[in-house]
């Protein structure tokens, strides 16, 4: 008698998030409630699919996540991927998955696919998305097409790589977008489409200092200086600014940020949501050609929300001298 193959394992880590979210009463606001084996009772199908080891990390909600716990979510993985794992899926909330799930790309070393999703709506939705979700981010792990593509968010029957999503809706069922890009592939009746190429990618290594801290700061309209003039001496390690346009800050930032950059990185990005930095178009004071001269550095298409948390973790091995090479 032929015996029937064993199921492939996979593992989920609940972290919290609206997917996990409940009112404790009527009127009350949703909370984070739900924990991993609850989420799976909630999904029959993946009993299917998988030999499923659920574990509950954190009930919080995104916001109030940090990248120390980031790092121990991303060693919890590495061991579940050691066990046996054939993939890992981690559920979050959406207000930082985008930065979460590039954070943990950055450091993810494995071949094996490690999947991160989250829902719009809470768990006591009438319509609540998350168990699609999570079914949907188990297909996409098991997938042997998903391997060596690091990390990807599974959010509304799309794939998206974790280097340009972006939530870009606050409420909608269709909040994550990769724009200018696309998602890469689509779940569509129970497997995984995928529309690109696999892209070389090599993890960075994990952080021995973790007490630094990058700075972000906004170029707006007529925007003074104070809190530029004080970067330094706060004891930051690096400074991001979401800067108009093409990459452009006011003149007066420009003469500041050419200083701070004597002592520490700096990276502009562009606050327009799509597109990339100029690095040879315009030479006004301010401009991406005065503001290279000066020592700053463009982002290119990278975010200037991404570009914190890839300079983090280069400053993190004192790999800052190479962060040109990941923007």
């Amino acid at each position: 008698m032929t015996q029937a193959p064993s199921l492939p394992r996979l593992a989920i880590g609940a972290l919290g998030g609206t997917l996990s979210m409940k009112a404790s009463q009527p009127d009350a606001g949703v909370t984070p409630a739900v924990d991993a084996q609850a989420m799976l009772q909630a999904v029959p199908p993946l009993a299917d699919l998988a030999q499923v080891h659920a574990q509950t990390l954190h009930l919080i909600p995104s916001a109030s996540l940090t990248f120390a716990q980031l790092l121990d979510v991303l060693h919890w993985a590495d061991a579940q991927v050691q066990a046996g794992a054939q993939g890992v899926v981690i559920t979050q909330g959406t207000d930082t998955l985008e930065e979460s799930a590039w954070f943990l790309d950055l450091l993810w070393p494995h071949d094996a696919p490690l999947i991160v999703t989250g829902a719009m709506r809470p768990a006591s939705h009438v319509s609540a998305d998350g168990p699609g979700n999570l079914l949907n981010a188990a297909i996409t792990a098991l997938d042997p097409a998903s391997r060596r593509r690091g990390v990807l968010v599974v959010m509304n029957e799309d794939v998206h790589g974790a280097r340009h999503v972006r939530k870009t809706h606050a409420l909608a069922i269709h909040a994550f977008t990769s724009p200018g890009y696309g998602a890469v592939g689509s779940v569509v009746e129970g497997q995984v489409r995928y529309r690109q190429a696999l892209q070389v990618r090599q993890a960075l290594p994990v952080p021995v200092r973790t007490d630094h801290k990058v700075a972000l700061l906004e170029a707006t309209l007529d925007g003074d200086t104070l809190l530029l003039d004080q970067i330094v001496g706060l004891g930051y390690a690096g400074l991001v600014v979401n800067g108009f346009g093409a990459g452009h800050v006011s003149q007066d930032w420009a003469v500041r940020l050419g200083e701070i950059a004597e002592v520490m990185p700096v990276v502009v990005a562009t606050r327009t949501g799509e597109g990339a930095t100029a690095r040879g178009s315009y030479g006004f004071v301010g401009g991406e050609i005065d503001l290279q001269a000066r020592g700053v550095l463009m982002a290119g298409e990278l975010d200037a929300r991404k570009v914190r948390i890839v300079m983090w973790l280069l400053i993190g091995s004192g790999m800052q001298a190479s962060l040109q090479n990941h923007l």
